[in-house]
């Protein structure tokens, strides 16, 4: 077998390609339940073959992940990102809300006269 075609822990595989910063962290995301491969729940040993879809949440956001190479060893920034096919859709655009009135970085606090104006800007 080569080593594109070996399979690879799946945790192993997660701290390879960078998703998470060490190996506990993805073991501990798997027995969490952060991690699922094919749409089943993952275990930390559970292998990965290239084609494989995962779904992992990172930061309280889902990522999809698509297994293009196995590796199992931290490999070089550029080597990670050709291991892995990211499909995670963009975030949505931020909704303008209201305005809210800011002040210039340095402006120093607010006088009382500043403090009513935005207060009543606001509503309050």
């Amino acid at each position: 077998m080569t080593d594109a075609v070996k399979p690879a822990r799946v945790d192993a595989w997660l701290w390879a390609v960078r998703v998470y910063k060490t190996r506990s962290a993805a073991t501990t995301a798997c027995r969490a339940g952060h991690v699922r491969v094919n749409g089943e729940r993952a275990k930390a040993a559970q292998p990965v073959r290239p084609g494989d879809e995962l779904r992992v949440r990172v930061a309280g956001f889902d990522r999809i992940l698509v297994v293009r190479q196995t590796i199992t060893k931290r490999v070089g920034a550029a080597l990670a990102a050709a291991a892995v096919d990211d499909r995670t859709p963009p975030p949505p655009p931020r909704e303008l809300t209201a305005f809210v009135p800011t002040r210039d970085r340095g402006a120093g606090r607010p006088t009382k006269r500043e403090r009513r104006e935005t207060d009543r800007l606001r509503g309050r």
